[in-house]
Parts: C-alpha cells; structure tokens; sequence
C-alpha cells in the first residue's frame, strides 16, 4: 500500500476534491523517509543557491527505498510535492532524487536525458 489514509480523508475524498494540505499530510505522515529526503534536499538547494540539489547515498533499507519508488512513481504526489516545495522533481535509479528550481529547465532537461540514466549507472546499483 502506498499511503496511510485515514477515514476522514478517505471521507473527504469521497465527497469530492481532496486539498493539497491534507494530502500532503498523508503522504508525509505515510512515506516520512521519502518526505524527509526530499525537504532535505530543497533545503539545500535554497542555502546553496544551485539549479538543482540530488541525492547519491542509497536507501538505508529496502522500506525507504519502497517510499521513494512509491512516492516518485505517483504523479498525484509528485505534483502535490513539486506544488509545496516550489520545485520540480526528478529520480534516476532507485534512490537519486533531484530537487530542481523551477527556472533550471535545461539542468532538468540534461538530467532526464538516456545519457544521464546511463551515466548514473553503477554495478552496486544493478537490483535497486
């Protein structure tokens, strides 16, 4: 299961639109490892001032990495996380994570690209 939700959004849900304040309450009450890396690196792409901050430690389980394949692989929480944060998102792999500042259209283009994929390629990355 990907989300947590409890009875309350699921009754809000049902009785039409869903807000982005309780849906992002959900996500980071359910996915708090995908969550804290994703607020981590938006923090640091602020303090440093970079086009975009990325993640390159692995996972510290196999159920964080399960929270970020979940949580990327959603459009409805990417797009609720890119909304909150300012940010559009990017993931190669199974753990790099990219925060982009919205403005940074081609470092996000470059990072998206086949040859990027290839490039981040490791051997210790092969069953992620």
């Amino acid at each position: 299961m990907s989300l947590t939700v409890p009875n309350d959004l699921i009754d809000q849900a049902r009785a039409g639109e869903v807000d982005d304040a309780a849906f992002l309450a959900c996500v980071r009450d359910s996915l708090p490892y995908a969550w804290s890396l994703i607020n981590e690196l938006v923090k640091q792409r602020e303090h440093t001032g970079a086009e975009f901050a990325d993640n390159q430690v692995p996972p510290p389980s196999e159920e964080a990495r399960g929270e970020l394949l979940r949580c990327l692989a959603s459009d409805s929480m990417r797009g609720a996380l890119e909304r909150h944060f300012g940010v559009r998102l990017a993931f190669q792999n199974c753990h790099r994570v990219a925060v982009f500042d919205p403005a940074a259209t081609q470092a996000l283009a470059d990072f998206v690209t086949p040859r990027a994929q290839i490039l981040n390629q490791k051997p210790e990355l092969v069953d992620c």
